[in-house]
């Protein structure tokens, strides 16, 4: 009985369910340990994969892709990568931001291809430098925005992961968690079948981004907001400061003030899935979608939801 689903983000192309879940079950079940409330067993805990949809055909077996600057190729790869790097520089004071004298920022794709390589790898060099993400290679960053502008414009990989989602979630389960890039194909799922789930919480989401994300969603948003998901009860949207994937980390505009956003402080793996599931916040929204489905003690949901120590 799947109670619980998750839904991983990008750079996952390489492992497989049952590798991903060595990880993240234990992980989020100490998140609930930590919150006080029911801890879900591990047969309850499912995981959504749909990694290996971008993992390339052939033989290479491990590895980043070898991605250079040269491979940021259209306009979506491109503007994600920019509104990454405004947001490390907005976030961390040692990194120049676009519009800094002497980046080589702030031109569009519209411009030369050689001056738009310049600025990828200006945007890369900002990046990589940043404390948040120190040890990332070019390589990983390129491979990830590559990920999501990929699902965002890709038709069939798009249906392709949702099915993915959508066949996890059974009558049984009450909450869906997703990071990342995840956190997009689960909220389509939700949008556009039959499946229902009490709780939603979404962990690092890009999915407040207007222009690059919340504008391309299906179904669209109607008058800048998005729709909610039929038969949700709660929304919570959880992200640390210094998330600069996520770049916009509350949902409230974008979705309605029905979504609770509440932040968290990871270290300095701000984007990490792990680091998102292991705190007390997160533990907090997951267990208390399932107190909601089997409990009606109005104390165990209020020092769960935060109304009460």
């Amino acid at each position: 009985m799947t109670k619980v689903v998750f839904v991983h983000g990008v750079g996952k192309q390489y492992l497989s369910e049952d590798s991903l879940a060595r990880d993240i079950v234990p992980e989020l079940r100490g998140g609930a340990r930590l919150a006080g409330g029911p801890v879900p067993a591990a047969e309850e805990v499912g995981l959504a994969f749909y990694g290996d949809l971008f993992r390339p055909a052939g033989t290479r077996s491990a590895g980043d892709e070898p991605f250079d600057a040269a491979d940021v190729e259209d306009d979506v790869e491109f503007d994600l990568l920019m509104a990454w790097w405004a947001e490390a520089a907005r976030t961390d004071p040692d990194v120049p931001g676009p519009d800094a004298a002497g980046t080589r920022g702030g031109v569009s794709w519209a411009a030369s291809q050689s001056l738009r390589l310049k600025t990828v790898r200006a945007a890369l060099d900002a990046l990589t430098g940043a404390r948040f993400l120190t040890g990332v290679l070019d390589r990983a960053l390129i491979g990830d925005l590559k990920q999501m502008a990929r699902y965002l414009t890709d038709d069939e990989l798009r249906a392709r992961a949702r099915a993915r989602v959508a066949a996890r979630i059974t009558p049984q389960t009450r909450v869906l968690v997703a990071h990342s890039l995840g956190s997009v194909v689960a909220y389509e799922t939700l949008c556009n079948t039959a499946h229902r789930v009490d709780t939603f919480v979404t962990l690092g989401s890009p999915l407040g981004m207007r222009a690059l994300v919340h504008g391309r969603l299906r179904p669209a948003p109607i008058e800048g907001t998005g729709w909610w998901p039929q038969g949700l009860r709660t929304w919570t949207n959880i992200a640390d400061s210094t998330d600069v994937v996520a770049v916009v980390r509350e949902l409230r505009h974008a979705f309605g003030d029905r979504v609770t956003d509440v932040p968290v402080h990871n270290g300095s793996h701000m984007h990490d899935a792990t680091r998102y599931l292991t705190a007390v916040e997160t533990g907090r929204a997951i267990t208390a979608g399932l107190v909601t489905g089997e409990s009606a003690d109005e104390a165990v949901l209020a020092r769960l939801t935060g109304l009460a120590e």
